[in-house]
């Protein structure tokens, strides 16, 4: 039975879990989506969504309550200046698990973890959507639109036209 139990130590003592969440979601932060093992990424998950809530807020102290997760400078500051801000507007479950299946070697469930707002480029780059990337986006979709609205000439009207 799981009673009273509130989390998963993942066969590891506190020091070693505590570096485990730390550089797991500095990674997580840092290219906005990880494979892991799917038990991982459900322990990962929770201190991820804990954080990204306290960053919505810049203040001096959430920073530095992050910051003793966060030991990256360049990564706290991300999470503060650029993925909090874009989940602004949700009220929880910033990130998703996706199964894979199971690990070649050892049989593990393997998971990817990533931020939800999380999309692919079609060059295959990775990255996610800000907000002047979705209304470029809509601005270019609506553009296509306009421009396959329009009924083409064939190219006799066109000569024609210019004669």
């Amino acid at each position: 039975m799981k009673h009273k139990n509130g989390f998963n130590p993942l066969s590891r003592t506190s020091a070693h879990r505590r570096a485990l969440h730390r550089n797991m979601v500095t990674s997580l932060f840092r290219y906005e989506r990880i494979t892991t093992t799917k038990q991982k990424a459900m322990e990962i998950r929770r201190t991820a969504e804990k954080l990204i809530t306290r960053s919505k807020v810049d203040s001096v102290h959430n920073r530095r309550q992050a910051a003793r997760l966060i030991w990256d400078a360049e990564i706290l500051n991300k999470l503060f200046t650029d993925i909090a801000p874009r989940m602004k507007e949700r009220n929880g479950g910033y990130t998703r698990v996706l199964k894979l299946g199971f690990r070649e070697g050892d049989a593990a469930d393997v998971a990817i973890l990533e931020l939800v707002d999380y999309t692919l480029d079609k060059s295959g780059k990775k990255h996610a959507l800000s907000e002047s990337d979705k209304k470029t986006a809509d601005d270019k979709k609506s553009a296509k639109k306009a421009a396959e609205a329009k009924p083409k000439k064939s190219a006799k009207a066109e000569s024609l036209e210019e004669k």
